[in-house]
């Protein structure tokens, strides 16, 4: 593969890197030789992003020539928002504080030059922020807000603006690049069809959605079908692109990477389980009574709840009663509440992170019912019992610690019929993704309790009848996807 640097002028890069092509912008936007080059990896250094400039110009060229370009336009983009900033600085925000802490200034600029930065110390958090926007020369500027740093802009540095006492380590750093993308790879005994993303985050321990040994059985699934798989992380972020498809297996949330990660997926084209849309509804509760009530789908009765009819709580619910964040999960954030003074201080506590509150009926029952939902067809039936002297499935302690009710999972076509039903009716109101959708059944009664994007998928649990069937189906859906997409399908 080619490796390309492109510069507004050549002589501003006056280092030489063994099999690197330095060029120009205006030769790479215009000489016919690169738009037939079929495999590059173009750096871009251009001086400036800015739109329709000549930078803008060689990253978006890149990607229709079907070159791979550091940064591409989206990671361009992400660069000037503000929202995609503050949450850069919020997941990086351990590594950032550590790294930063003896400066006595308010305000810092990291120069990051392929990843590293001429004080060893500032390396881990270059490292983050060059993988995140995939850019080999980058500005980082840093703010204190109080105590705490905080990352304000990044842009991009442009050759002409190398500093020249600099120069001697950045040829230093290029050259250990490069050596780094020349090592040969190992041969593939296996000729893969596509490539699979699996988002995972080990940190979450048995809060994931899935453990370790259903991620193996992916994996396994994944190359009984040719498609080859790549465990991710949210460092990960730029590499999105190289892959075919992205398979989320991290608790998701809208102020999240993984939502990002599933936005930035679906806008490189890629087939994303579960879609940036699908996040959006689950992961929020209002959205779900609202979408219940439309279309009258039995639910616990409810009420959303806002500073202007709290008083309605106890008198159309009563007490013990349901409140719920709107964007919690993994039953973090829903709370029973048993007294009107208990009442009123938990939503006092809800309100300042939402304007809104889920509050639902109390409606104790022994077990509720998980149906897997996948294509809008039903996949998987458990009876997920409530946790050991608790109301919940999920019990967490003090420690944050979880501790599970037991579940049993029985053929899907064994379960009430009335409960499949309200299941599939219900996760095609959300769309064609995987879901898990909670039920409780009161004698011949159902009652939708709410719809997960990334229903729990543990080996020994879900899989427990269908087996490997259960992860072979999941991966034919992304084959099936893939190729619908590949045929010009929706």
């Amino acid at each position: 593969m080619q490796h390309i640097i492109v510069v507004n002028r050549v002589k501003d890069w006056p280092f030489e890197i063994d099999d690197v092509k330095i060029v120009s912008a205006r030769q790479y936007l215009t000489d016919e030789s690169f738009s037939e080059l079929r495999k590059a990896r173009v750096y871009n250094l251009c001086r400036s992003y800015r739109y329709q400039t000549v930078g803008y110009y060689v990253s978006l060229l890149a990607m229709a020539r079907g070159h791979r370009p550091k940064p591409d336009v989206h990671a361009i983009q992400e660069m000037k928002s503000q929202t995609i900033i503050r949450f850069i600085s919020e997941d990086l925000d351990e590594i950032i504080q550590r790294s930063l802490e003896p400066i006595k200034s308010d305000k810092f600029t990291l120069s990051i030059y392929f990843g590293k930065n001429m004080v060893k110390r500032y390396d881990r958090l270059c490292k983050q922020l060059s993988e995140m926007f995939s850019s080999p020369l980058l500005r980082a500027v840093f703010v204190r807000n109080g105590k705490k740093w905080q990352l304000q802009s990044l842009g991009p540095i442009g050759t002409g603006d190398i500093i020249e006492s600099h120069r001697d380590f950045i040829a230093e750093a290029a050259s250990e690049y490069f050596s780094s993308k020349r090592k040969p790879a190992s041969p593939k005994k296996v000729q893969y069809r596509y490539s699979l993303a699996i988002l995972v985050n080990p940190a979450e321990g048995n809060g994931a959605p899935s453990d370790s040994k259903a991620i193996n059985q992916f994996v396994k699934a994944a190359e009984r079908a040719g498609i080859e798989t790549e465990l991710i992380g949210k460092e990960d972020y730029s590499r999105l692109a190289e892959f075919d498809a992205l398979f989320i297996r991290e608790t998701t949330s809208v102020n999240h990477h993984t939502f990002r990660f599933a936005q930035r997926a679906a806008a490189e084209g890629l087939v994303v389980i579960d879609d940036p849309e699908s996040i959006l509804k689950c992961t929020n509760k209002v959205f779900l009574a609202e979408l219940l009530s439309k279309h009258q789908i039995a639910a616990p009765k409810t009420l959303v709840v806002h500073r202007e009819n709290t008083d309605r709580v106890v008198e159309e619910l009563g007490l013990p009663c349901i409140l719920k964040q709107p964007d919690s999960s993994f039953s973090q954030g829903v709370i029973k509440v048993e007294s009107e003074k208990e009442l009123i201080e938990e939503l006092d506590l809800l309100m300042e992170k939402s304007d809104l509150v889920v509050a639902q009926k109390f409606m104790p029952t022994e077990y509720d019912w998980r149906i897997g939902v996948l294509d809008k067809k039903p996949l998987y039936a458990c009876r997920y019992y409530m946790a050991n002297e608790h109301w919940q499935i999920i019990k967490t302690d003090n420690r944050g610690e979880m501790s599970f009710g037991k579940s049993e999972t029985i053929p899907w076509e064994q379960a009430p019929k009335n409960v499949i039903k309200m299941a599939v009716k219900t996760a095609a109101l959300i769309g064609d993704g995987l879901y898990g959708v909670d039920i409780k059944q009161n004698g011949d009664k159902c009652y939708l309790i709410e719809v997960n994007d990334n229903p729990n998928l543990d080996a020994g649990f879900e899989d427990a009848v269908l087996k490997e069937r259960l992860y072979d189906t999941i991966i034919a859906s992304f084959i099936n996807r893939i190729e619908a997409g590949k045929r010009g399908e929706s």
